[in-house]
């Protein structure tokens, strides 16, 4: 059997406490977390890293985002309350945001370390910077950023 990730663990254990507690709408968002992690471990046939699980969280509340501005747009205010309150809650489990200045310090070395001259090289760049930021940076952002600073 595959070992769980730290994140999953951490989960795992708050959606026990809810359980105890009588939260029920917490219970729920957790477990769906729980099986969002669990399918991604069993698909990958690894033991995950906390990036592998970050990567799972960050696709999950990208989820509920849409869901969400679907929903309001609908009138569902009820559901759309519910998706908030899950993209909160799985933003608790994943670290800060990288701000401006330190994802362009990042790009700034990685262009250095991979000798990155020309956008056709953005992918040496990407790959050397994607562990770095894993689950602390928007991945669409971070390509604008390297595409920019390598005159793309």
């Amino acid at each position: 059997m595959r070992e769980l990730g730290r994140i999953e663990t951490r989960i795992k254990d708050d959606a026990t406490t809810a359980l105890k507690a009588g939260d029920r709408r917490r219970r729920a968002a957790l477990s769906q977390f729980v099986a969002a992690l669990k399918k991604e471990r069993i698909d990958s046939r690894k033991d995950p890293t906390e990036a592998d699980e970050l990567v799972v969280l960050k696709r999950e509340r990208k989820r509920r985002a849409e869901a969400l501005e679907l929903y309001e747009q609908a009138g569902r205010t009820d559901l759309a309350d519910q998706e908030r309150f899950e993209a909160e809650l799985l933003g608790s489990y994943m670290p800060e945001e990288l701000s401006a200045d330190e994802l362009e310090g990042l790009v700034d070395e990685a262009i250095v370390a991979t000798g990155a001259a020309s956008p056709k090289e953005m992918g040496k760049v990407m790959a050397k910077l994607m562990p770095q930021v894993a689950g602390r940076a928007d991945g669409k952002l971070l390509s604008e950023l390297v595409r920019t600073k390598l005159g793309g």
